[in-house]
């Protein structure tokens, strides 16, 4: 199975997936944007300025693997926090006009990093110590599910099927690790294999398609009749 590190995978995943934000983006007038978002407490405008601060936050890393100076993502989560809300209360032709030009400038500097620059170290958001080979598979999360968020007709199921099969990976994982998971073994039905979530003994089992278990793992698709999770992110 293609790792979150195959750059022959992920990097055309994050091209392909970058050009879909872009049209979803492309799609909402100036009122849809100032609309609610799906994340609570969001608009739409936040939604795509997140996604633009973290282009941003990625080509730090980007840079910090090139240069050897260590630019961490964010200054802090408040920063980072009232960064997004700037961004949401500028104007919408300057927001969508940000959207392109960040994710172009974390394009070059991707492109820039040499097969030693990828395996740089650098640290992510979260304070996890990861090779620079993991940024396109950060920012593939960004791109391929944000849309979604925006409620305007993205869906998981838009999302490649390399794509769902790493997010079960990543997302199960992550999970796993935290207070209140279930125990449950997920069963894609159009998958040969099983993925499992929290601690054995795993008495539930869960059968749907790939990409309906990645939208209920991830918070974009709650299912009533299956167990509650705790937040992924």
């Amino acid at each position: 199975m293609t790792g979150r590190h195959d750059l022959a995978a992920t990097l055309p995943w994050l091209h392909e997936g970058t050009a879909h934000l872009l049209r979803t983006a492309a799609g909402l007038d100036d009122d849809a944007l100032r609309g609610a978002s799906r994340l609570p407490g969001w608009t739409r405008a936040h939604v795509l300025g997140h996604v633009a601060r973290n282009a941003e936050a990625l080509t730090r890393l980007a840079t910090w693997a090139r240069t050897g100076v260590e630019t961490p993502m964010y200054p802090d989560p408040a920063r980072r926090a009232a960064e997004i809300e700037e961004s949401a209360r500028r104007a919408p032709a300057t927001l969508r006009a940000e959207l392109e030009s960040t994710s172009d400038t974390l394009a070059s500097a991707l492109g820039a990093l040499t097969p030693e620059g990828w395996q740089a170290r650098v640290r992510s958001a979260l304070g996890r110590d990861i090779p620079a080979a993991e940024i396109p598979w950060i920012r593939i999360r960004e791109v391929w599910l944000h849309p979604v968020d925006l409620g305007t007709g993205a869906a998981v199921t838009d999302l490649p099927a390399g794509v769902v099969d790493l997010l079960l990976d990543d997302v199960t994982a992550a999970l796993s690790r935290k207070d209140g998971c279930p125990s449950v073994t997920l069963a894609p039905t159009d998958r040969p294999t099983t993925w499992s979530l929290g601690a054995p003994p795993r008495a539930r089992r869960v059968d749907a398609p790939a990409a309906d278990l990645v939208g209920w793992l991830s918070g974009r698709a709650p299912h009533p009749e299956w167990p509650a999770l705790p937040g992924w992110l």
